[in-house]
């Protein structure tokens, strides 16, 4: 039985693909919970559509992303950190302290979007890859230093 899928669906396609399902699949599973519909003539022409009105939103759409990507890589933060003796952190620096300093800096990035592998723990400069759509990403430069903060009570 051939469907067009409303969304993606996971390990079958994505929205708007044509796919060959078995019967059951599609009766019981896809068109009860709305991913799918029935490829008669008058659903594929309306899928095609739906696809140049879909294919302009998504161009728009990764346009402002690319130009997200541009500012982000174009920014260099600082972010401060205690210190212990060695230069090591007492802490460490991670994704929400990098999301804080961008938007301190006025840019407004989501803390999952940094894709930060592992917790920064050293002092220096790092750039960090931050995945803007699921096809943009730039790097952002961060420089951990030292916090001029007097902690001696």
């Amino acid at each position: 039985m051939k469907v067009i899928l409303k969304s993606d669906v996971e390990r079958l396609g994505r929205m708007g693909d044509l796919v060959e399902v078995k019967a059951g699949y599609a009766r019981n599973f896809l068109l009860p919970q709305s991913l799918a519909a029935l490829a008669t003539n008058k659903n594929v022409k309306m899928l095609a559509h739906e696809k140049r009105i879909i294919d302009a939103k998504i161009k728009k759409v990764r346009l402002s992303a690319e130009d997200v990507a541009q500012k982000v890589a174009a920014l260099s933060l600082s972010i401060p950190a205690q210190v212990g003796e060695e230069g090591k952190l007492f802490g460490s620096v991670v994704s929400k302290d990098i999301a804080d300093a961008m938007l301190a800096a006025g840019m407004e990035i989501d803390k999952r979007k940094i894709l930060l592998d592992k917790p920064i723990k050293a002092l220096g400069v790092f750039q960090i890859p931050v995945k803007i759509h699921h096809d943009v990403s730039a790097s952002v430069k961060v420089e951990v230093v030292a916090s001029t903060e007097n902690t001696e009570a």
